[in-house]
């Protein structure tokens, strides 16, 4: 019987027991998948009682994918180079250290929008964080060359690209420049919490400067059509939600604990409607 979980703080408004409950159905595997709210002040005895605890595998949400690292007794290469862990396997060599949001991103558009791999597009992320760093390499390691990043301070963007061991023709901009230069853009992917729900009437940039048919994707996934979208919506984009992305890094690290190849689409529908309250 499998043991599965999330460590982070908070977690208990996470969808991840709903994701994997239902992955382990369709594999016909029994399991549990608990929720482990650990507070900063007691991580290191919490996460040595873990070690003890019996779990095959679990997952890492913030504030702990960087700090959880040093207790783990390898790192996959991705990971490593990311500098961030999101999933971790027990195995015989110990606990292992994966990061699946990246591949999650990159998996999901390709299935939406294949088309933009066979092409010579140039790619905006928007923000300089742990996800657009992910993104940033996922999309690298998939071929597309011309990633710009843009964010409101140019150095951290700057970091980013240096992260990166694959030659690029990246550059990274102000959010200013990527305003005005948007319809150089086949893909334009917003990594930021800005339009996450209570505050879901702003957005990072305006569009105004968008392409019609370029691809849109905000990794916000409440609401499900952030400010962003329904602007790029309204000026002709192709749309791209975060909930897809959630969905495929999910599948990607129940792979790596199961050795299984589950289809999302098979959950797609019903994680909508959960997303919806439905």
């Amino acid at each position: 019987m499998l043991r599965l979980g999330l460590i982070g703080h908070p977690v208990g408004h996470s969808l991840s027991p709903w994701i994997h409950e239902r992955l382990m159905e369709h594999e016909g595997l029994e399991g549990t998948y608990e929720l482990f709210d650990i507070d900063p002040d007691t991580f290191d005895q919490q996460i040595h009682e873990l070690k003890d605890n019996g779990l095959d595998g679990f997952n890492i949400t913030v504030p702990y994918k960087e700090k959880i690292i040093p207790y783990l007794d390898e790192v996959d290469s991705s990971a490593r180079e990311l500098g961030a862990v999101n999933t971790v396997k027990n195995t015989a060599r110990g606990w292992v250290g994966y990061n699946t949001d990246g591949i999650g991103f990159a998996v999901s558009v390709r299935n939406r929008y294949p088309e933009l791999f066979y092409n010579d597009q140039r790619v905006l992320i928007i923000g300089s964080g742990g996800a657009s760093r992910g993104i940033y390499h996922a999309l690298l390691e998939a071929g597309l060359s011309k990633i710009d990043i843009a964010n409101r301070t140019i150095e951290k963007a700057e970091e980013v690209i240096k992260s990166a061991s694959t030659n690029s023709e990246s550059k990274a901009l102000s959010l200013d420049k990527a305003v005005e230069q948007l319809n150089d853009y086949g893909l334009i992917v917003q990594t930021t919490v800005v339009g996450m729900s209570p505050n879901d009437h702003t957005a990072i940039i305006p569009l105004y400067n968008l392409k019609e048919g370029t691809v849109v994707s905000d990794i916000v996934y409440r609401p499900l059509e952030t400010r962003f979208l329904q602007e790029a919506k309204h000026r002709g984009a192709k749309l791209h939600f975060g909930h897809e992305m959630l969905l495929q890094q999910a599948v990607y690290a129940f792979h790596i604990w199961t050795d299984t190849n589950p289809d999302a689409s098979l959950l797609l529908e019903g994680f909508e409607k959960k997303l919806k309250g439905v």
